[in-house]
């Protein structure tokens, strides 16, 4: 009873009221007795009534209370069994020892006590037991999702019906808004030639084949202009246009060469933005990675992810040099107007990097600017071409160190970087953060790291080679361009490196450019001796070689020995080596470095895309040549190529 109750009844002011009656009784037998025997009973009657009712009240307070326990106890089982959400009480052994009703409901048992948790919830990630904080996961079950909440400490799960907010909530972000823009790569280029009657069909042809695929997966499609149309989606037909890998790509070529005309598509897509102008900005910068990648291919931002598809084909050569005049003005009003020029190649430089290099200083040479190239070291790729320049005083004073570099370069310096577009490949990339005046020239296929904020841009995957893009600047740089005899070696070097002698990625244009060097007295002899191979290299290339083991019956993977470090110049020339075997339409070779790392170099004849196999390992380059450097053991680094070509064998198919 609580201690209230029992003062009041068995307080102070009841004994002195006895006390009172007492007193009064004995003072009153004093003065007259037979009166005072009355009072005496009298008193004493109404102190056993007292104790009677005080015995009655606790016998009734009692009773009352272990009836309301029992309502209580009744009232909180029927309640706690009708919860609208579950509660499981588990042992160490991760048991049920005890459930509500709502859990009988979702398993459909009567009773679930004894079962484990994994039998019951076969999607359940365990949680540790040692792990004082709230764990939640979600699990599907007869076809209802579930919210699961654990209390390590208590050893209690809470189950929560969680289907309707799941299902709002993925309607929420399938709605969400993606935009596309579809473009037809080389419309004018094809065009070029044809009769109204032609161009009317294969148009008619590429149309109808655009609309189909925006009525088969609900796409809002409006044409913007001749080659180019805006793609209104929700994130749900987004995944699935994802999940078909973007079909349109492949159905395009396969109609446009049946015609005789190589017409390709190229898709960017955007979602997940905030707003519909950064949506729209998304979708176009989607869209030029995939024309500065080559086309024939989608590229998807999502938030922070961006996923390419397609790219089988190679890059059209586009036959009218408009934009390479364009760009040549441009780069010469740039260099017009700054102090400094500060010429910049990538990290272990080949010899297109250099030869490039050396036509961007001509071209500053020419509107009378000064102008140093940045070389941080001489490897094997270029030393039979660097003690060919250290023979002109003049040019070779125009290399300096990155140190030097970065004393030179202001907010007016001009930064050109040749042959690269990614910012940790640079030669020097802190000189990329001390001048806002930026140009691009590269012939690379445009991957996910790009150089920000560059003022200029002149990228062709088209080309064979850097040396190729600088050489057609030069005629327009300047009506009268002259070049020095080892300026002119350098850079046709530079082209016959990347074409492998004019043998791989060549068209027209490489052939004018090699052109006009020749007639600017570019020295192929000369050329060929520092293409000569070194007998000691070409035994260890040999060894290389001899580990090469195919696989999908055309594409060759050689493994080097670990303890042997093979330099990266190496290692390419045995992927190209390989590439020359019979029956090979693919090479890879994967080697120590001396750095440390394992370099892969990858090579194709065109039918597969080596590009996209080096981007998921971490590196990049062309559909035909491409590499990447990765960390670990060369058998690590084997094993994750497998894995890349098992899966992109399974998504769309090796070869084209």
């Amino acid at each position: 009873m609580p201690k209230f109750l029992v003062q009041r009844w068995h307080g102070m002011h009841n004994v002195w009221a006895l006390a009172l009656i007492f007193l009064l009784t004995a003072a009153l037998t004093w003065f007259y007795w037979p009166l005072g025997i009355v009072a005496l009973v009298a008193g004493g009657a109404v102190g056993v009534f007292s104790l009677v009712a005080e015995r009655a009240f606790r016998k009734e307070w009692n009773d009352y209370v272990l009836t309301l326990s029992s309502r209580i106890r009744g009232v909180g089982t029927e309640v706690v069994g009708g919860l609208p959400f579950g509660i499981i009480l588990y042992n160490e052994d991760r048991e049920v020892e005890w459930h509500n009703g709502f859990i009988s409901g979702i398993v459909e048992r009567t009773s679930a006590v004894g079962a484990p948790l994994s039998e019951l919830f076969p999607g359940i990630q365990q949680a540790k037991e040692k792990d004082k904080t709230l764990g939640r996961w979600e699990t599907t079950l007869n076809g209802r999702v579930y919210e699961l909440l654990f209390r390590p400490t208590e050893r209690m799960l809470f189950v929560t019906d969680v289907t309707d907010h799941w299902t709002l909530s993925k309607r929420y972000e399938d709605e969400k808004l993606a935009i596309g823009i579809v473009m037809m790569d080389n419309l004018e280029e094809v065009a070029q030639g044809m009769d109204e009657q032609q161009r009317a069909l294969m148009l008619s042809k590429v149309t109808g084949e655009i609309n189909e695929w925006a009525q088969k997966y609900g796409l809002f499609l409006r044409r913007l202009s001749s080659d180019k149309y805006m793609v209104i989606a929700n994130q749900a037909a987004l995944k699935q246009l994802e999940q078909s890998r973007f079909e349109l790509l492949d159905e395009v070529r396969e109609i446009t060469m049946n015609l005789k005309l190589p017409m390709t598509l190229s898709i960017g897509f955007a979602s997940g933005a905030d707003n519909i102008a950064e949506l729209g900005q998304l979708a176009q910068g989607s869209l030029d990675i995939a024309l500065g990648r080559g086309g024939d291919q989608a590229v998807v931002k999502f938030g922070q992810r961006q996923s390419f598809y397609g790219g089988k084909s190679n890059a059209v050569e586009k036959r009218t040099r408009v934009r390479a005049r364009v760009i040549s003005h441009a780069l010469r009003d740039l260099m017009k107007e700054s102090d400094h020029i500060i010429i910049m190649g990538h990290r272990m430089p080949d010899m297109d990097s250099i030869g490039a290099a050396i036509g961007v200083l001509k071209a500053a040479q020419h509107v009378g600017k000064e102008a140093f190239i940045v070389l941080e070291g001489v490897n094997p790729a270029i030393q039979r071409m660097m003690h060919m320049l250290k023979e002109d005083e003049k040019l070779i004073r125009r290399f300096i160190t990155p140190e030097q570099a970065s004393q030179l370069t202001g907010k007016r310096s001009l930064a050109v970087v040749v042959d690269t577009h990614r910012a940790s490949m640079v030669a020097e990339p802190k000189l990329l953060q001390q001048t806002d005046r930026i140009v691009i020239v590269d012939h690379h296929r445009r991957s996910e790291e790009f150089i920000e904020d560059a003022v200029l841009v002149y990228m062709e995957p088209y080309a064979s080679s850097t040396c190729e893009l600088v050489t057609e600047l030069l005629q327009y740089i300047h009506e009268r361009v002259v070049l020095d005899v080892r300026e002119a070696t350098a850079l046709l070097a530079g082209i016959t490196v990347d074409t492998k002698s004019f043998a791989m990625r060549t068209g027209s244009r490489t052939f004018e450019a090699a052109s006009f060097l020749r007639r600017n007295g570019a020295d192929p002899a000369l050329i060929q001796k520092m293409l000569k191979e070194d007998l000691e290299e070409y035994i260890k290339k040999a060894e290389i070689i001899r580990n090469a083991e195919t696989y999908f019956d055309y594409i060759a993977i050689a493994v080097a020995d670990p303890a042997k470090p093979v330099p990266q110049l190496l290692i390419a020339q045995s992927a190209d080596t390989l590439l020359n075997m019979t029956g090979i339409k693919a090479s890879f070779v994967i080697a120590q470095r001396p750095d440390g790392t394992v370099g892969v170099s990858a090579r194709s004849l065109g039918q597969m895309n080596v590009q996209v196999v080096m981007e998921r390992l971490g590196g990049g380059g062309h559909l035909t040549n491409a590499a990447c450097q990765a960390q670990g053991t060369v058998q690590e680094v084997a094993a994750k190529l497998m894995k890349v070509l098992n899966d992109i064998n399974g998504e769309e198919g090796l070869f084209e």
